[in-house]
């Protein structure tokens, strides 16, 4: 058995996934603009996903913009029946790289309309509607709008199933009234655990929970706890780091993210990292003590 098997599996809406998948932001450019600086190494690291056994796998059309996107059509199409690719709308890249909200109707469906051709699509297996109140944060405002296009294109048959990202509390709740919500992707790692009350009831509505930079994103985790830990159980600290994010929940799905096939490898391995009870309460301590 694979360790990515191992990792056990929880429902994307209609589509079981495996908990441990791969986000592909980090094929793009620096700064996720431009293409990347090893063509061939990233089509190399989206392959070995599959051959490791991942089957969901996190993208956007605004990494790059349009780069991850095609990386992936051209490294894995025709796509194996298993696997779930998940991308979001609502902003686009400015000429310097900003990151620029794009919530009008027009702008949402051509959003879909450029993932579907770029990933070489009839359909989207599943969209994130990003709010963009707060580019970094999660920020209170109504989502209801540019949901309401995205359920729209939905009924169209243009996307399967809709998520939400960078969302709060009250913004899911009101999306939940309008479509069903299959996943939540917010920031969430460690250290950084803001959601855990909003984790715990996802998990009992059923409805997945995606955290992005489970590692830390662009500042990896740094932390002393961390780095003890990992080298009394013969791990990486990142290993450690996803290892917990696996046992915090069942309805967790990791997307890490990487460049490296060396990296992919390693961060597939975590399923393998068995965590005691009282390492466990000792890595809760990171986010009470801050990391350090």
């Amino acid at each position: 058995m694979s360790s990515t098997n191992r990792s056990g599996t929880f429902a994307l809406g209609n589509r079981s996934v495996k908990r441990l998948g791969y986000g592909a932001m980090r094929l793009a450019g620096p700064g996720v603009f431009g293409p990347p600086r090893d063509h061939g190494a990233a089509l190399a690291v989206l392959r070995e996903a599959i051959a490791g056994g991942v089957n969901h796998i996190d993208t956007s059309d605004f990494y790059g913009p349009h780069v991850t996107n095609k990386l992936i059509r051209e490294a894995l199409a025709p796509y194996p029946d298993d696997l779930v690719i998940v991308t979001k709308i609502s902003c686009r890249r400015g000429e310097d790289g900003a990151w620029i909200p794009a919530f009008s109707p027009e702008e949402l469906t051509q959003a879909v309309h450029d993932n579907l051709r770029n990933l070489g699509l009839e359909s989207l297996d599943a969209v994130n509607l990003r709010s963009m109140f707060d580019a970094h944060h999660p920020a209170e405002g109504s989502i209801e709008a540019p949901l309401t296009v995205l359920a729209e294109l939905q009924q169209q048959g243009l996307v399967r199933q809709i998520g939400l990202s960078n969302v709060t509390p009250a913004q899911i709740a009101e999306g939940r009234r309008i479509c069903e919500i299959v996943c939540v992707q917010n920031h969430y790692n460690l250290a950084h655990r803001a959601d855990d009350a909003l984790i715990d009831q996802l998990a009992s509505d059923g409805i997945a929970y995606v955290p992005y930079f489970p590692l830390g994103g662009f500042s990896p985790l740094q932390s002393s706890t961390l780095s003890t830990v990992a080298a009394r159980l013969g791990a990486t600290p990142m290993q450690v780091a996803l290892a917990w994010l696996l046992r915090r929940s069942p309805n967790i799905l990791l997307i890490p993210g990487t460049a490296s096939v060396a990296h992919l490898r390693e961060n597939l391995a975590a399923a393998d990292c068995a965590l005691p009870d009282d390492t466990i309460e000792e890595l809760d301590g990171v986010a009470r003590d801050g990391a350090n």
